[in-house]
C-alpha cells in the first residue's frame, strides 16, 4: 500500500472519545463497544435517543418510531407530556466537556432543565433479592458465573436470601476474563435477560429481573407469609377447636400453637411434644434443622424428624397434630396412638382451609433486581463546573435524579450513590464498555434558576426540539407507575 493509500485510509476512520478505549472506527463499522460507528465518516451514536410520554388522556396516541432515514421535526411535542431520558444518548466520558444533552423545556409554566449522560460506571453493582426460604449458600460465599467469581451472598432479609453482584473489584481488580465475565452478567442483569449463577457449596440458580427465580431446576413459586411463630400468631384464632397442636416448620423460627403466646391466650394447654433445636422464648424455637429445600427452608423432608420427644402424661392418645410449612406448600396430619406415635392421616377439610389460606397469604416469589452506582467527579462536571454544588442540590432536593426516569434511592452521605429497580427504566438501558464497565443512564432535572445558581453550564442549553434534529428519537410509553420528574 502506498503512502497516500495509507494516508486516506486513515482518513476515513474516525475517532470516538466516548471512552478511554478511543477506538478508530473504519466506514461502516463500530467500535468495541458497538454504541458508536463510523456512518459516512462521521461517528455516530448507533441507538435511538428514548423520549419518554406521559399520556395527558386516555385517547392520546404516542408518536410511532419512524425509519432510521425520516426526520422527526418535533411538531407534535408537547413538552409538559415529555420526559427525555438518558437512554442513547451518548457519554462524554471523561467529562471534561458539558454532558451530551442539557435540554431546556418548559413544564406548567416553570423554565425546567434536565441533564442527560450515559454514565460509564466502574463502581457499581446489582442487589438481588430472592424471595425464597430455599437455602442458596452460606453468607459470604462466592457467586460465579461461567465459572468466574462475580459477586457474593450477602445478609438474608425476612423471607429473601439477597446477593451482591458485580463492584470494581471483580470489573478491574481480577484477571481480564473475570472482568469480561463480570460486565457481560451485569448488563444481562440489567436488561432483564436470565442470567446463570452458582454459590460456592450452595445452589445454582437463574435470575432475570421481575420474574421468578429458578433455584437447582425448580421454580420458585411463593415467598412465606411469615416466619414459623408469626404464622402461628396468624392462624391461632383459625385453627383453634380443631386441632390439639400444630407446628409450623421453618428454618429460622419453628412455632408450636400450643406453647406459644396465641395458644395461651387461647386458653391451650402444652401438648407435650418437644421439638428439636434451642428454645427461644415459649412456642418459638431456632435451629431446629439445618437450612435447604426442603419443609420450610430446612433440610427436612419428614417433618417428623424435628419431633424430640413426646411426653407421656401431657400428651394422650388421640391427640390431632398439624405440621405445616411457612408457604403451606407442605402439610402433614397426625393422629397420636395409643403408643403416642404419630400416625398420618388425611387432612380435615377445616384444617386444609387455613392451609390453603397460609398459601393465599403468600405473595409471588420474584427475583429483584437493583443497580447500585456512584456519580463521580467526571459525570458531575459534565453537568456542572463546580461538581460538588450538583451534590449539595440533589441533597436539599432542588435536584431530582433519575435513571431511564425511574426514581432512584439516594444513599446518605457523601457523593451520589444511587439505587434503583431495573424494572422500572426503559428496556435494554444498559451497555458496557471494554474498559470493561458499565453504561447506565442517569438524568438530574432541576429548575432552570436553580441550574444557573450551581454553575451549569448554560451555554449549551439547547431545546427539547433540537434534539429530534441532531438524532434519530424514539417515543417509548412512560412507565405510569414512576413518579412524574417534573411534578
Amino acid at each position: 500500500m502506498s503512502n497516500s493509500e495509507k494516508t486516506n485510509s486513515s482518513a476515513a476512520k474516525v475517532s470516538c472519545d466516548a471512552c478511554p478505549i478511543l477506538c478508530r472506527i473504519s466506514p461502516g463499522k463500530t467500535g468495541s463497544c458497538d454504541r458508536y460507528g463510523n456512518v459516512d465518516g462521521k461517528l455516530q451514536r448507533m441507538d435511538p435517543v428514548i423520549l419518554t410520554q406521559k399520556a395527558v388522556d386516555q385517547n392520546q396516541a404516542l408518536v410511532p418510531f419512524g425509519e432510521q432515514s425520516q426526520k422527526w421535526d418535533g411538531t407534535v411535542l408537547n413538552s409538559d407530556a415529555i420526559f427525555p431520558t438518558a437512554v442513547g444518548v451518548g457519554t462524554t466520558y471523561p467529562d471534561y466537556k458539558p454532558a451530551p444533552f442539557i435540554i431546556g423545556s418548559r413544564h406548567q409554566d416553570v423554565d425546567m432543565v434536565t441533564v442527560v449522560t450515559e454514565g460509564i460506571f466502574s463502581f457499581c453493582s446489582f442487589k438481588v433479592k430472592i424471595d425464597t426460604d430455599r437455602y442458596i449458600g452460606p453468607e459470604q460465599a462466592s457467586v460465579r458465573c461461567l465459572g468466574e467469581e462475580v459477586g457474593h451472598v450477602i445478609t438474608a432479609e425476612y423471607g429473601s436470601q439477597m446477593l451482591s453482584l458485580g463492584g470494581v473489584h471483580h470489573l478491574t481488580g481480577g484477571s481480564k476474563q473475570e472482568g469480561r465475565v463480570a460486565c457481560e452478567m451485569m448488563m444481562d442483569l440489567g436488561n432483564r435477560k436470565p442470567v446463570e449463577l452458582e454459590v460456592d457449596n450452595g445452589s445454582k440458580l437463574v435470575i432475570k429481573a421481575g420474574t421468578a427465580p429458578i433455584i437447582d431446576g425448580n421454580q420458585e413459586e411463593r415467598m412465606r407469609v411469615g416466619c414459623g411463630s408469626a404464622a402461628i400468631g396468624i392462624f391461632a384464632q383459625q385453627w383453634f377447636g380443631h386441632v390439639d397442636e400444630v407446628i409450623v416448620v421453618d428454618e429460622h423460627i419453628t412455632g408450636m400453637l400450643s406453647e406459644h403466646q396465641a395458644g395461651r391466650y387461647l386458653g391451650m394447654e402444652p401438648s407435650g411434644i418437644r421439638v428439636r433445636g434451642r428454645r427461644s422464648t415459649p412456642g418459638r424455637y431456632f435451629q431446629v434443622a439445618n437450612p435447604g429445600h426442603g419443609w420450610g427452608g430446612t433440610d427436612v423432608s419428614d417433618p417428623l424428624e424435628i419431633i424430640d420427644r413426646i411426653k407421656e402424661g401431657a400428651a394422650y392418645p388421640g391427640l390431632r397434630l398439624l405440621m405445616v410449612s411457612t408457604t403451606g406448600e407442605d402439610a402433614a396430619y397426625y393422629v397420636l396412638d395409643e403408643n403416642l406415635k404419630p400416625c398420618e392421616e388425611t387432612i380435615p377439610k377445616v384444617l386444609q382451609k387455613v392451609v390453603d389460606r397460609i398459601g393465599e397469604n403468600c405473595e409471588p416469589s420474584i427475583a429483584s433486581v437493583l443497580f447500585m452506582a456512584g456519580a463521580g467527579g467526571s459525570l458531575r462536571a459534565g453537568v456542572t463546573e463546580n461538581p460538588v454544588r450538583l451534590t449539595r442540590s440533589v441533597r436539599s432536593l432542588l435536584t431530582r435524579t433519575t435513571c431511564g426516569g425511574a426514581p432512584v434511592y439516594v444513599w446518605p452521605g457523601g457523593g451520589i450513590t444511587v439505587m434503583v429497580d431495573v424494572t422500572k427504566m426503559p428496556e435494554n438501558s444498559f451497555g458496557s464498555v471494554p474498559t470493561p464497565a458499565i453504561v447506565a443512564p442517569i438524568e438530574f432535572t432541576m429548575k432552570l434558576d436553580d441550574y444557573q445558581n450551581l454553575g451549569g453550564h448554560m451555554n449549551n442549553l439547547k431545546k427539547l426540539e433540537d434534539i429530534t434534529q441532531q438524532m434519530e428519537v424514539r417515543i417509548s410509553e412512560w412507565n405510569e407507575e414512576n413518579p412524574w420528574p417534573f411534578s
